[in-house]
């Protein structure tokens, strides 16, 4: 197992991670981690069994440009990771409220949740006409659940 930097057109990281990740779950590749440093262009990094899992994981991703030749060590990057702990309770048909951004205080209702982006995609109640709005998850808070009878006074 070992870590790979992947060089990227600048600014666009975030796709290629996404195209890997497609990429390397149809092909069923032996692939564990992609990450992508905050504030690094240009560069993401693939933990892979193999330096084969990881190029296949990149063929013919757009804005990949190819993979540096030798493994990264893990002390290289260890000081740009930090730990995560997210828990996710948030499904889809809850109803949400918002609590930051410009439509703080707005119920919502959730159409679709990205955990690896940690977004949500939600519609307002409120509105007359249903857009679809993508939030992170960190925005919003679960107020009821699909199922649950709101309680009339």
């Amino acid at each position: 197992m070992a870590i790979f930097a992947i060089r990227t057109t600048a600014n666009r990281e975030d796709q290629v991670l996404d195209f890997v990740s497609s990429n390397a779950k149809k092909k069923n590749l032996e692939v564990y981690s992609l990450i992508h440093p905050h504030g690094m262009r240009g560069y993401v990094f693939i933990e892979a069994n193999t330096k084969q899992d990881a190029e296949n994981a990149t063929l013919g991703v757009p804005y990949a440009k190819g993979i540096l030749g030798s493994p990264v060590n893990y002390k290289e990057i260890e000081h740009m990771l930090e730990q995560a702990k997210t828990q996710t309770n948030i499904i889809k048909n809850d109803i949400v409220e918002i609590i930051s951004g410009p439509f703080k205080r707005e119920k919502a209702k959730v159409v679709r949740v990205d955990k690896q982006k940690e977004e949500v995609i939600v519609e307002l109640l409120e509105s007359a006409v249903p857009i679809p709005m993508t939030i992170k998850l960190d925005s919003v808070k679960v107020i009821r659940r699909e199922g649950e009878e709101q309680k009339e006074e």
